[in-house]
């Protein structure tokens, strides 16, 4: 497991910025006389900056500056800019009788406020920018969360369709297998019952239910189809998606069977290093695949569910060659 990045908060960012600028006038002027101005005006006036800063930001910028009300925001700006220099003139008439203007520090007395106002125009551009892809990106997580759990929700209808028709299959024919397909079938729902919703589950009970799943069929189709399950688990600590790689197998079950001359299918799954590697082929005949409105539904939810929970770290392929048909997934298990 990553160690948890730190990060700076930002309230600490604007503390550390306004305490420097605080500190400006105890370490730049010690002279009171340096440009004619005592080093009080310097501490009081950065305070009032400071606020001005945070009235702008949060207030008058957000308030005002819309299509409709901008040119009143314009009219504040500047009334703060000329208000502020009276205050300031004011304000040194009371430090220091008898204040005398230079060239030099009529800059210093008006000129500061100016990039205060413009800095804190450009904080809350930036601020309303984070805020809209933060936003952005919430409403994204809260679509694909949804979608997610829709397509979650489809997966046990679909599979326990497909198993009940094999149940009634057997039933039909009176075979004594019935009962301990039930007991099996009964595992599998149990596990998607209680494990299918949560995000994510260990790579081994998604290989158990895969071993029950395959265990079910041998116990319906006994040797009338040839069914090889090859599995290697190096990483047992692996997490997975839930009911991932079962529709692909239910998929070989569905087509690889019925009219088929000598059927076969091919399960393997290895785990190593948190990369996943499973395939299935099988064969089936091109006569007999079914075209019902239903077709396809498992392979699709899998696809939607790979790109929205693994996005780039899979590689799915699919082949269909002279009656073979074969998956290849490979997964990095985050």
């Amino acid at each position: 497991m990553k160690p948890a990045q730190r990060t700076i908060s930002p309230k600490w960012i604007h503390a550390a910025v306004w305490i420097l600028l605080l500190g400006i006038p105890g370490i730049m002027f010690w002279d009171t006389s340096f440009f004619g101005l005592p080093a009080a005006f310097y501490l009081l006036t950065t305070l009032y900056h400071i606020g001005l800063f945070y009235f702008n930001a949060f207030y008058l910028y957000p308030k005002l500056l819309n299509k409709r009300t901008w040119w009143l925001y314009l009219i504040c700006l500047v009334a703060i800019v000329c208000l502020s220099g009276f205050a300031k003139v004011f304000l040194l008439h009371l430090l220091q009788p008898g204040f005398q203007y230079t060239t030099f520090n009529r800059r210093v007395i008006f000129f500061p406020l100016v990039p205060f106002l413009f800095a804190s125009i450009i904080y809350r551009l930036v601020y309303e920018r984070i805020r809209f892809e933060r936003m952005e990106k919430e409403a994204r997580a809260q679509r694909l969360d949804a979608e997610l759990k829709l397509l979650r929700s489809q997966v046990s209808p679909h599979f326990l369709f497909n198993m009940l028709t094999n149940m009634v299959s057997m039933a039909r024919l009176q075979s004594n297998l019935l009962e301990p397909s039930l007991i099996r079938l009964s595992d599998l729902l149990r596990y998607m019952l209680y494990e299918s919703n949560e995000e994510k589950i260990a790579i081994g009970k998604e290989i158990e239910q895969i071993e029950n799943y395959v265990s079910l069929q041998q116990l319906r189709f006994g040797e009338d189809v040839a069914i090889s399950l090859s599995i290697q688990n190096d990483y047992p600590e692996g997490m997975i998606e839930p009911m991932l790689l079962v529709p692909f197998i239910e998929n070989a079950f569905k087509h690889g069977i019925g009219m088929v001359k000598d059927p076969f299918i091919q399960i393997s799954l290895t785990v190593k290093e948190q990369q996943l590697d499973f395939r299935v082929v099988n064969n089936y005949n091109p006569a007999n695949q079914s075209k019902d409105r239903h077709s396809g539904i498992g392979l699709n939810n899998v696809k939607s569910r790979l790109e929205l929970l693994y996005a780039n770290n899979y590689q799915l392929s699919i082949d269909n060659k002279n009656n073979i048909y074969s998956v290849h997934l490979n997964c990095n298990l985050l």
